[in-house]
């Protein structure tokens, strides 16, 4: 049993006693004891002083001495005001350690047969380029928050809706017609996505200087980009494209399939999967059925132009455009679509979209309409809404080429972890295959820790050279402790040390060696909280303060030199038990972490 349910049980029975009230236990109120004070747990008396009828001093004092007599867990107490400091015995502690070496998957919950299904939405490129910096953040948050529901039990399908249809998929189409010369990724040596991309920046290139020289002609901006022909061209192919003409088609289909190879290639580098991969292509006519059919049953209406919209102002909001006056539709309209058909594909629970936090008015609308259109779960749709995420130069522009490539970026991380690893000597022992596949997982380390370590609602300034210190709070830092602990316990095991299954619970503990089996009896809390909360960051930063609590550990007392034998099995599981936990809590976020290094 958990050192905190012994302890509240046990305040249960010491409020009976005292006061004859038996509160629930979510009413006993247990935390850390702050580092000022001495002991591990602190019960907060104030709401048991209208029983009690005395002040919070008197109260704390005589809880305290019913379970010094009562609960051999409690060692000693002292009263802080309103505070009762428990001192936890020794003995509890290491059965509480024995607890946990004894669950492989110590911190996780498996599903039960009824558990709700939960759908994460992550990635949503679009096929006219390369996956960038702020996809790396989307896809890094929604993968570990898939993985992160699945520890608490949830059953979790993951899903992308690629964007392969539109005006801006036509501007890369025509540039490569009108300026490719037949080029492919094989003769061009490009992975696909980079050579659509571009094409698509050439685009934008010529149509800004079609537009300048309208309006050296005279034209107002507004005219000249009205009158451009390029655009004209692009919405003309768009035009064709809905109506299924074969020749814009055949070259949509090759020019996507591309893109899809090369997509394919950057999320096996970032470590990113989906079971169910969805294309607006398929989607928005969909939508568009289920747009007319509210329409039918008056829940949209549509103008004299034609054009279909929602009246939301009864739920505080404006009218909607769904349709427009030529029948095309819009992202909502294929949002509509891609709901429809993941609620025929899966008996989905919950739904969570993971997009940017400018979307956040569109989800909102979207959430009323789902509902009103009769998804059971579109009320309780979640928009996962996370912040922007930029470089120490500013934002990011796709039209002007001034994006970093996701190819890039990783790329960068590696390398950059190659020649720092060689500098501290990291790599000294190791085969060249070794080399590789360590600067590979502490450059994949670096990137993923650095983003997911902030709270996902916040906006974010990437730094490359601050991710990749092995000192700090970094994943390679998190990640050399963890090859550090296999190393101690390597030496072990060929030193013909054989740990038992449990340790000794007559062995005296310092105040170090108990905070730490502290943390680790916090693990499955820190698990549920970052599952309810959506917050990698919970995980992240809870890894950290074990892994600075394990050094100065491994700093303060000997393990292999210990004499005592008991002491030293003692310490060898507690390493053993961190290292679980570390790894546990990285793959919650997406990080192998490596054994040597």
């Amino acid at each position: 049993m958990k050192i905190e349910n012994k302890i509240a049980e046990a305040v249960i029975s010491a409020l009976k006693a005292l006061y004859g009230i038996e509160p629930e236990m979510s009413a006993i109120q247990l935390q850390k004891t702050k580092k000022e004070f001495e002991g591990h747990l602190t019960l907060v008396v104030f709401p048991f002083l209208k029983a009690s009828h005395k002040n919070p001093e008197a109260t704390a004092t005589e809880i305290g001495e019913y379970l010094i007599k009562n609960e051999p867990a409690v060692a000693s107490f002292n009263v802080i005001k309103g505070f009762l400091n428990l001192v936890i015995d020794s003995t509890c502690w290491i059965e509480q350690l024995n607890e946990i070496a004894s669950d492989a998957r110590y911190g996780i919950k498996e599903p039960e047969r009824d558990a709700q299904l939960v759908m994460i939405e992550y990635s949503s490129p679009n096929t006219n380029k390369p996956l960038h910096l702020g996809h790396v953040r989307n896809n890094l948050l929604g993968y570990s928050i898939s993985e992160i529901l699945k520890a608490n039990g949830n059953k979790v399908v993951k899903t992308n809706i690629v964007n392969d249809r539109g005006i801006h998929i036509c501007k890369s189409m025509l540039a490569w017609e009108k300026w490719g010369n037949g080029v492919t990724p094989e003769s061009s040596g490009k992975k696909g996505d980079h050579l659509i991309g571009d094409f698509y920046v050439l685009f934008d290139k010529h149509y800004k200087q079609e537009v300048a020289e309208l309006q050296e002609k005279g034209m107002t901006k507004e005219e000249a980009e009205a009158s451009s022909p390029l655009m004209a061209e692009a919405r003309e192919m768009l035009r064709k494209w809905e109506a299924g003409d074969e020749q814009v088609r055949s070259v949509w289909r090759m020019m996507n399939d591309w893109v899809y190879a090369g997509f394919d290639e950057t999320y096996r580098k970032m470590g990113v999967d989906f079971d169910k991969i969805y294309y607006e292509s398929q989607t928005y006519l969909e939508g568009k059925e289920k747009v007319l059919e509210g329409l039918e049953k008056g829940i949209m209406y549509r103008k004299e132009d034609g054009s279909v919209w929602a009246d939301l102002t009864a739920e505080g909001l404006d009218h909607k455009l769904l349709l427009r006056a030529d029948g095309t539709s819009v992202y909502m309209t294929q949002d509509i679509g891609t709901a429809k058909l993941r609620f025929q594909d899966y008996p989905i629970d919950k739904m969570v979209y993971v997009v940017g936090n400018e979307q956040n008015y569109h989800f909102q609308v979207l959430s009323i309409l789902l509902d009103k259109l009769g998804f059971s779960w579109g009320k309780d749709l979640v928009h996962f809404s996370y912040g922007m995420v930029e470089l120490p130069e500013g934002k990011m522009k796709s039209r002007e080429g001034t994006v970093v490539d996701a190819d890039d970026l990783i790329e960068e991380m590696v390398n950059t972890a190659r020649e720092t690893s060689s500098e501290l000597g990291k790599l000294d022992d190791c085969t060249p295959e070794e080399a590789d596949a360590i600067s590979n997982m502490v450059g994949l380390g670096a990137l993923k820790y650095f983003i997911l370590k902030v709270d996902p609602r916040k906006n974010m300034t990437f730094n490359p050279k601050e991710s990749i210190d092995f000192n700090g709070n970094t994943g390679p830092f998190i990640q050399y402790t963890h090859a550090r602990i296999c190393s101690v316990l390597r030496k072990a095991a060929e030193s013909g040390i054989v740990l038992p299954e449990t340790a000794n619970e007559k062995v005296v503990l310092s105040d170090k060696e108990i905070s730490l089996i502290q943390n680790l009896s916090e693990f499955p809390a820190v698990v549920s909280e970052a599952g309810s909360q959506f917050s990698p960051a919970i995980i992240a930063n809870y890894i950290y303060d074990l892994v600075k609590e394990y050094n100065q550990f491994y700093h303060d007392f000997s393990i292999l030199r210990e004499e005592n034998t008991e002491i030293r099995d003692f310490r060898l599981i507690l390493s053993r038990n961190v290292a679980k936990v570390i790894k546990t809590g990285m793959s919650l976020l997406g990080i192998n972490v490596p054994d040597r290094m």
